[in-house]
């Protein structure tokens, strides 16, 4: 075995400007492209929600506008605070509501979906209600950003489902006693079916803008585990970079030297279709450093004989990889020089066979295979009260490793997370660099989650986007519209 230690790396934001953590380096040097012309020079919301969640967030959102203090806390560098927004000695982008790209949902309303039994009938008419009200307002006003700000009644009684509710990122699950019932899940079926608005969306929890709100659904929505709230300027800072993406902006990039080669990233992933009778594949296409991911769905997957792992079969896998390199040379006008994949289960000869004709088709000569097990079963210990350091390598032989991306952290002083963190463990199956410089680019890719302004993710962006994609996938039918941007899925 062999242990070394990584570098946090850096992120590159406005002005050239370089940082390893989100917020400071946004802070000092603005989003990455906030002087280009492409860049939003405000964020239009249009917002759905009952009269008092609806005043309640926009209140919010001017507080928020002004300045969020910084927790009172000994690690300041963890807990900084939020500059406000709109101004250019703040965050630039302004973020605007106007009452005439609102709907009010009426208290009867609430009542009638609320007095429906069966959660899967609340969850279906309560997304085809939504889509309705947003499609008027879009319609109407044209907004950047849809906003659902639903009441926490509604909300609790739909068991909100899924990781990282948008804003709130908290991780949560139904309550094992109506696990059996509940098949549909709010979040991901509302995010599939809003598609057909050709516009990006962001739900919102009353606990994100009300402090006084003791969300039930964050205390009974959790994986056996309790997590506390986020701190009122993490929240805007999460809701502010999560709607400055949304709105077509790059806040981040990945740093690059001139001499490495252009790649492209590819996460793969599967997912079982919503009757469970066929496993597809769900792929997040992360164009080069800047992050931008794009959307595929691969073809059926099967499972191996063997270990029961899911892989593709090699006519599928060079039809997937090829056509994410048509819409990278879309995109960039170009092909990449080198592609790494990022997959879910472990490769097989006959899914090396299909990627290799893909490449071979295409002309790249440059290619690294990585497969990840969704947590490492192996840890280190330190002496001391604190975890090991995120960036710990581990080297179990010339192929497996295991990297903490999640640890303590010498520029927050601490050790950010509640639980003992658990590294990611990886596999380098096929590839031309050193096992060292391709822990150093996963550990990066922890940073590209636009979701969240606290650096040390868990999973790199390609191998969580994938993840994600695939539980919304699941509610969308063949001829149903399906977007390309990683930004209609967060």
């Amino acid at each position: 075995m062999k242990i070394e230690f990584l570098q946090e790396p850096e992120l590159e934001f406005g002005n050239g400007g370089q940082h390893l953590d989100i917020r400071f380096g946004m802070m000092h040097y603005k989003p990455l492209d906030y002087d280009s012309t492409s860049a939003p020079k405000e964020i239009k919301l249009g917002i759905i929600g009952t009269s008092e969640t609806v005043a309640s967030l926009e209140n919010w959102l001017e507080k928020s506008r002004q300045g969020i203090e910084a927790k009172n806390s000994k690690q300041p560098y963890l807990f900084p605070a939020f500059p406000g927004f709109g101004e250019e000695s703040n965050l630039p982008t302004a973020i605007s509501t106007d009452s005439r790209r609102n709907a009010i949902i009426s208290n009867k309303d609430i009542e009638k979906l609320l007095q429906i039994q069966n959660i899967n009938q609340l969850i279906n008419d309560t997304v085809d209600f939504l889509i309705e009200e947003l499609r008027y307002i879009d319609e109407k006003t044209n907004p950047d950003v849809l906003i659902c700000a639903l009441p926490e009644a509604l909300l609790e009684k739909m068991f909100v489902q899924g990781e990282d509710i948008d804003s709130s990122n908290q991780s949560s699950s139904p309550n094992k006693d109506n696990q059996k019932e509940v098949e549909l899940d709010f979040h991901d079926l509302f995010k599939a079916k809003a598609m057909a608005l050709r516009k990006p969306t962001q739900i919102i929890l009353p606990s994100t803008y009300n402090a006084k709100n003791k969300s039930k659904i964050s205390k009974n929505h959790q994986k056996n585990k309790t997590q506390s709230m986020q701190d009122e300027a993490t929240r805007a800072w999460n809701l502010y970079t999560a709607l400055y993406y949304k709105a077509l902006g790059t806040p981040w990039r990945l740093v690059r030297n001139s001499r490495d080669l252009t790649t492209c990233y590819v996460g793969i992933s599967f997912y079982k279709t919503l009757d469970r009778s066929k496993l597809l594949t769900s792929t997040a296409q992360i164009f080069n450093e800047r992050g931008e991911g794009v959307i595929l769905r691969g073809g059926q997957a099967e499972l191996s004989k063997d270990d029961r792992q899911p892989y593709l079969p090699a006519s599928d896998a060079s039809d997937l990889l090829s056509k994410a390199l048509v819409m990278y040379r879309r995109e960039h006008r170009t092909l990449p020089a080198r592609v790494v994949l990022h997959k879910t289960s472990r490769f097989i000869p006959e899914e090396f066979e299909g990627f290799q004709d893909a490449l071979d088709k295409h002309g790249i000569d440059t290619a690294e295979f990585i497969s990840f097990d969704s947590r490492s079963k192996t840890r280190l210990f330190r002496y001391g009260k604190y975890p090991p350091l995120r960036g710990t390598l581990l080297s179990l032989d010339d192929s497996t490793h295991v990297l903490y991306t999640r640890g303590s952290i010498d520029f927050f002083s601490t050790y950010p997370g509640m639980y003992v963190p658990r590294p990611l463990k990886f596999r380098c199956e096929r590839v031309e660099e050193t096992p060292k410089l391709l822990a150093q680019e996963i550990l990066a890719l922890t940073k590209m989650n636009w979701n969240n302004t606290q650096f040390d993710r868990g999973e790199p962006i390609t191998i969580r986007a994938a993840r994600q994609v695939g539980r919304i996938l699941k509610y969308v039918g063949k001829n149903d519209p399906l977007e390309f941007h990683y930004r209609f899925y967060m």
